[in-house]
């Protein structure tokens, strides 16, 4: 009895410890950004009575895919990632799971929720997550080893999530879909920029041709930020002049934008790791309260 009971507390302890490293490899964190940014779209498309089932389902499809896509992602990955110090200790260059395993995974991950969006919400949303699944694994993921126009390629399926959730409510591909794209694609390289400042020599060494790397005295970095925080403080302001959200919203934005510009003013001014840190954190700051902002102040 003493062995069996012993038997299944290793068997359960090594069966916990395998779950929890499969969800490691599909970047839990960022999973929840994307599925927030996706239902702040379908609830701003959305009309009264929101579809409660229509959103579960929704986010089921688009969070399947997105822990898919995030695992194959580490797997192209692996090598690269075991070269640098804050990507060394993920599941595959730890070798705690079998990159065989890894693919797998993420490609049984994506096709579940390709199939689930496409049968149980719509075939456009099926589409547009399809068009993530290609431009992030085989343009975005490939040409970071090759230029710096990566982030900008990396920009357009990371913008589209809000997109998903319009389409999922609306059935429809228009306009206003269009803005929250580009809201989140200028937010998207400013982002992203911080963090390739941040740690541009553990990139390098990598091999990675992003441009804090390619420039590491960051004027080209800094000019790019600051010129996007520009244009995404103009483009933030258009839900309420194309009738998505209500005057709170656009004074709220304006003061929202205005802070992160002045962010990245500051980031190109001392070209410090401190002040991209300080961007890095306000971007996480920034892009949840716009999106829940001009939820609360939606019109219908």
């Amino acid at each position: 009895m003493i062995s069996i009971t012993e038997t299944l507390g290793v068997d359960l302890s090594q069966m916990s410890r395998r779950v929890s490293t499969l969800v490691e490899l599909t970047k839990p964190r960022l999973v929840s950004m994307i599925l927030i940014t996706t239902s702040a779209g379908f609830y701003i498309a959305s009309s009264q009575p929101l579809n409660w089932l229509q959103l579960i389902h929704t986010i089921i499809g688009t969070g399947l895919s997105a822990a898919g896509v995030l695992a194959l992602n580490q797997y192209l990955e692996r090598d690269l990632d075991a070269q640098m110090v804050r990507t060394c200790h993920r599941p595959l260059p730890d070798q705690r799971l079998q990159p065989t395993a890894a693919l797998f995974f993420g490609v049984l991950l994506t096709v579940s929720g390709l199939l689930y969006m496409a049968f149980s919400v719509n075939a456009l949303g099926s589409l547009v997550i399809s068009a993530i699944v290609v431009t992030y694994l085989f343009v975005y993921t490939p040409l970071k080893q090759k230029t710096s126009l990566c982030t900008v390629a990396g920009a357009f399926p990371g913008a589209l999530p809000p997109v998903i959730g319009w389409v999922a409510a609306r059935g429809t591909l228009n306009l206003e879909a269009w803005v929250l794209f580009a809201i989140l694609f200028l937010w998207q390289l400013p982002h992203s920029l911080s963090i390739a400042f941040i740690y541009r020599e553990e990139y390098a060494q990598a091999g990675f041709r992003l441009l804090p790397v390619i420039h590491p005295d960051g004027k080209s970095t800094n000019r790019q930020i600051v010129i996007n925080c520009f244009g995404l403080l103009v483009v933030a302001l258009l839900p309420t002049l194309l009738g998505i959200a209500g005057i709170f919203y656009f004074f709220a934005a304006l003061t929202l934008s205005i802070i992160f510009l002045g962010f990245g003013i500051n980031l190109s001014i001392s070209r410090s790791t401190v002040a991209a840190k300080r961007l890095l954190y306000a971007s996480l700051i920034y892009l949840p309260l716009v999106f829940l902002v001009m939820a609360l102040d939606r019109l219908a």
